[in-house]
């Protein structure tokens, strides 16, 4: 028979080691940003309340992670609060950590340098809550179906979130929306829809039934999935100054170049998540 003492200290061994998977999944995941030169710089020359809406508004979509995937298997609304909560905190001291390492951070005032740090922490986070889908190897069989439909177009919206993040920063994805024609965007918003489909319905989302059609599908995921996909872009492309400047046009082109990616991230979030 266990004693209390001996499943209290195993309950801290446990809480331990999914805090040490949180680390890694925020290395895996937050590296990409950390190691680019644009987030250094917008992270002091994006307006404050910009970031502070970019963090306020991560919070529900960490929330929602640590719902359906979590570093730890504590669960119920209290854990999954007090998850996202330490998510952000790991992502908070990664970013600080590595931002020092790289020499990057700007210590001239301490607005520079918490600015550098808050936009890195959110990405970083998300990795944290992703940890134990990707770094473990005791998930339960199924448990990665829990989802419902809701649920399936929440973690597209944050598999979307997440690549539209990585690449709404960089000037290579201006440059592409600039150089890109009428056609040329039309063409890249029809490739992503199709691409999104295609792997949507071939990795059989949970919310879809074994019978579903591709036409079903489509109009289940794939198209409400690509509106997602839209908003996350037009959204980190407002946080990172990217709607800027432009005329309804140019908005338009860099919104669909950006969705691209973003929508290879929402039909790999059910994979990744």
């Amino acid at each position: 028979m266990i004693s209390a003492q001996d499943a209290a200290r195993s309950g801290d061994e446990s809480y331990i080691r999914d805090l040490g998977r949180a680390f890694g999944g925020t290395l895996l995941f937050s590296l990409p940003l950390l190691m680019t030169m644009e987030m250094w710089t917008l992270g002091f020359s994006t307006q404050p309340e910009r970031r502070l809406v970019f963090v306020l508004a991560a919070l529900p979509v960490l929330f929602g992670l640590a719902h359906y995937a979590g570093f730890s298997e504590r669960r119920g609304l209290l854990n999954n609060a007090l998850d996202t909560l330490v998510a952000l905190a790991v992502g908070f001291v990664t970013s600080a950590a590595l931002l020092r390492v790289f020499n990057v951070l700007d210590l001239s005032s301490a607005a520079s340098a918490v600015g550098q740090i808050s936009l890195q922490a959110v990405p970083a986070a998300l990795g944290a809550l992703a940890a134990r889908r990707q770094l473990s190897s005791d998930l339960e069989e199924g448990a990665e179906d829990e989802a419902s439909y809701p649920g399936e177009l929440f973690l597209m919206l944050a598999g979307a979130l997440y690549f539209a993040m990585n690449l709404a920063p960089t000037e290579e994805m201006r440059l592409i929306a600039y150089l890109a024609t009428p056609a040329g965007a039309l063409g890249v918003l029809i490739l992503s829809i199709v691409l999104l489909h295609l792997i949507v319905f071939e990795a059989g989302f949970a919310g879809q039934e074994e019978a579903e059609t591709p036409t079903r599908a489509f109009l289940d995921f794939t198209l409400p999935g690509y509106a997602l996909c839209l908003l996350a872009s037009l959204a980190m492309l407002w946080v990172f100054g990217g709607t800027e400047g432009h005329g309804l046009q140019a908005l338009a082109a860099n919104v669909v170049i950006l969705a691209f990616p973003a929508a290879i991230g929402a039909a790999a979030a059910r994979l990744l998540v």
